[in-house]
């Protein structure tokens, strides 16, 4: 038996012995929503009693550093130098999730308890994205066992704040730029293209949150008395947004219309599955004309209406409301003027005749787009490495058509960004029921063992 093989063995135990259920177990029952955290010592507690003891395993010399925004979540940065003269790689993942959502999950499953339905594990955060860096980290502690060093140095940033739109971390990648100076980032967050083969990409989709407002008036007047003479901001709101995109989903304002989709961005996706998904059918004729699945998804943009309101539609009453509001969303690619995304709203709104919509800005959560370039050595390196050990080709994307902070690493740090997701689209993350198969995390675990073996100087 070769030490890889030992390495391997390593991780294939820990499924085996029950250790990986165990720790993600403990993982999952501390209660991270950032977004109602009582206080921030609830969520560093994920550092203290989640991940401390790994990553002293991994004699990972960590510390807890303070947001740099006020009342904002603390940041764990750590670093594992072997040698000066290795590669350096730096691992990030965030500790925190969405709200719970208590008692919308399926009978007997309690969200911050780890529970094991047939060959399922559910649990808030299994997906995103405890069970993903857990991966990573066990993966790593395998490598160390094995052959007592990594072969390459290591550093590390976790947060608990990516759900809320990670406050603060481009503030810290500023400030500890030097500290934190890497050769590239591998991480792991978001879905596989397709569950039983391995995917690789290079950044995200940038999402900008915004509200649409229209107030007429102080509280709602009699439709009887006052239907036909005064303004519906209802209605007024439906037609603004009808100039957004049209009835098929496709955007109406130019500049929210990329120029990335090069030929050499085609060729990949063109490689990727045409099935998006097994489970839910797509609506063909929905967004840009004449784009394929994967082209809309990994290289346009789409516009989301997210939340929609006048008056309360529980409890209807005949009069006509003072005010309407939609929450919406635009998820970007790279080849977006992201800086001109609101003023280019406000000027196609007032072109239409719509100066009474009010655009609010205030308080959304906003990422950049990014993408690494397709012709990076460390793809080349890594791509390799993975269709090795899966015996076929894998699927390599662009970039997430969901959202991450990823231009703190590559706008900030300057690394390219590796990330290779350990979840599918079907994992309900964000939803009540958020769950990973065993077999998907088994699989990812012995994936990235090996990608660590090979990345390290075996020397």
């Amino acid at each position: 038996m070769t030490l890889l093989d030992r390495a391997l063995e390593k991780s294939e135990n820990l499924f085996s012995d029950g250790e990986f259920i165990t720790k993600l177990s403990s993982l999952v029952s501390l209660v991270t929503d950032s977004k109602n955290s009582m206080s921030n010592d609830d969520l560093t507690n994920y550092y203290s009693k989640g991940l401390l003891g790994i990553l002293v395993e991994l004699g990972i010399q960590t510390k807890i550093i303070d947001n740099p925004i006020k009342n904002c979540p603390p940041f764990l940065i750590g670093t594992r130098i072997e040698s000066p003269k290795l590669k350096t790689i730096l691992l990030y993942g965030h500790g925190d999730t969405v709200p719970l959502q208590q008692g919308q999950w399926n009978d007997g499953i309690c969200p911050n308890e780890l529970k094991i339905i047939g060959e399922k594990i559910y649990g808030r955060g299994v997906a995103d994205n405890k069970g993903q860096h857990l991966i990573n980290l066990l993966a790593l502690r395998s490598i160390l066992k094995t052959r007592k060093k990594l072969g390459f140095n290591l550093k590390v940033i976790f947060e608990m704040g990516e759900e809320i739109g990670s406050p603060g971390l481009f503030e810290l990648c500023e400030q500890h730029k030097d500290y934190l100076k890497s050769d590239v980032l591998i991480a792991s967050d978001g879905p596989r293209v397709a569950i039983d083969v391995p995917t690789l990409f290079l950044g995200s989709r940038g999402a900008i949150n915004f509200e649409l407002e229209v107030k007429y008036r102080e509280g709602a007047h009699h439709s009887g008395n006052w239907g036909g003479v005064l303004r519906d901001p209802g209605v007024r709101l439906s037609h603004a947004l009808s100039v957004i995109a049209d009835k098929n989903g496709k955007i109406l304002i130019e500049n929210w219309k990329p120029t990335s989709l090069t030929a050499e961005v085609r060729d990949r996706l063109k490689l990727l599955p045409s099935t998006i998904s097994e489970t839910l059918e797509i609506d063909e004729n929905w967004g840009e004309p004449k784009l394929s699945a994967n082209e809309k998804l990994f290289g346009w943009n789409s516009f989301s209406i997210l939340a929609l309101g006048s008056g309360d539609i529980n409890i209807p009453v005949n009069a006509i409301q003072p005010s309407a509001n939609a929450l919406c969303q635009l998820r970007f690619v790279v080849g977006t003027d992201a800086d001109k995304i609101i003023s280019s709203l406000r000027d196609h709104l007032d072109r239409h005749g719509f100066e009474d919509i009010k655009i609010i800005t205030d308080n959304a959560i906003n990422f950049e787009a990014t993408r690494t370039n397709l012709n990076n050595i460390w793809l080349e390196k890594v791509e390799g490495i993975l269709e090795e050990f899966h015996g076929d080709k894998i699927h390599v994307i662009p970039n997430l058509a969901g959202s991450l902070p990823n231009n703190c690493f590559t706008d900030v740090l300057n690394v390219p960004t590796i990330w290779i997701p350990h979840s599918y689209k079907e994992c309900s993350q964000h939803a009540p029921n958020e769950h990973l198969p065993i077999k998907l995390l088994r699989d990812a675990l012995l994936l990235m063992t090996n990608l660590y073996w090979y990345l390290g100087d075996n020397d």
